[in-house]
């Protein structure tokens, strides 16, 4: 709890029942919690409170997440996690392109949710915590440094961005496309087998032969299992 002090977290949600659960299970998790119930709300609140993390309801009166997301993105240096009722691949594409980093559908566990959430603190506010642990690997983001097994390896800094984002992620499988907007960004006009290129290269920095480090989920992405 005292390494989670200090991350500041705005729930958006029109569901009491669902603002109450999540803003005693984070703020039991010792996070600094504040709450929204409609859009106008939230911009009021993050402009105050400046949330690191902003966990978003898509479908609510008047002012949408989706609309909420957008004019967060443009004003405020916050991580967005959407919430939807609704699993349709529109609605995350939509999402995405408005700026938001994650997108959880509903009916969740609050676990997943937290996973979630750590994993954007990680990637996106590193010196909130200093240095990063996850298994045999340290990321020192204000060095620009991962290690893995007590090594600093070398890396190029697209090697160094794409080996955080796929620790910080750790547990959750990535798919190609989403590596390319996070890593290289939405502008990217290159072909996406650039991805395995890199995947190729940091596979042999960390002597991943049989690729247990970084996993290759058919069809899916890649996902790395820290222990």
């Amino acid at each position: 709890m005292r390494q989670l002090k200090g991350i500041k977290v705005l729930l958006v949600d029109d569901e009491p029942n669902i603002l109450q659960f999540l803003e005693l299970g984070l703020t039991n998790e010792g996070f600094d919690v504040q709450t929204a119930q409609d859009g106008m709300t939230a911009i009021t609140v993050a402009r105050q409170f400046q949330p690191h993390v902003a966990i978003l309801d898509v479908m609510m009166p008047g002012m949408d997440g989706f609309e909420v997301c957008k004019m967060l993105k443009k004003s405020e240096n916050v991580a967005i996690i959407m919430l939807s009722a609704k699993d349709e691949v529109d609605d995350r594409v939509k999402g995405l392109t408005l700026g938001a980093d994650d997108y959880v559908v509903k009916p969740f566990s609050f676990e997943e949710l937290l996973a979630r959430l750590h994993a954007r603190v990680r990637n996106q506010f590193p010196n909130l915590l200093g240095e990063v642990a996850a298994g045999p690997f340290r990321i020192d983001d204000r060095r620009k440094e991962i290690s893995y097994a007590d090594k600093v390896l070398e890396l190029s800094p697209t090697e160094y961005e794409l080996l955080k984002f796929l620790v910080t992620n750790h547990g959750l499988v990535l798919s190609k496309s989403m590596i390319l907007d996070k890593v290289w960004g939405y502008d990217f006009g290159g072909e996406e087998n650039i991805v395995e290129v890199y995947i190729r290269s940091l596979r042999d920095k960390l002597g991943d032969k049989e690729h247990r480090v970084i996993r290759t989920l058919r069809g899916a992405g890649y996902r790395v299992d820290v222990t």
